[in-house]
């Protein structure tokens, strides 16, 4: 199953913008807490919550992964069971 491709695996804007946000964040509150400014720390963890936050609204916006039909998990996973055996 490793070898098998399942779509964009996170590569969309959504993702990648979500993600660089919280890094950021994540920096500034890495910085602030050498500094011991508490005030920043969570300035730092405010700019990562927001950074989640706007990936979820891009992919809502549709820059995400597009949901699949239940239907294809469905026989997706029956597939790999029927190839098991």
């Amino acid at each position: 199953m490793a070898g098998v491709s399942r779509g964009h695996h996170g590569r969309t804007p959504a993702a990648w913008t979500g993600v660089l946000i919280a890094f950021i964040g994540i920096c500034v509150s890495s910085a602030y807490t050498v500094m011991a400014q508490p005030a920043g720390f969570w300035a730092g963890i405010g700019i990562s919550v927001v950074g989640g936050l706007v990936g979820l609204g891009m992919r809502m916006a549709g820059l995400g992964m597009p949901k699949e039909p239940s239907a294809l998990v469905e026989a997706r996973t029956a597939a790999g069971r029927a190839q098991l055996r």
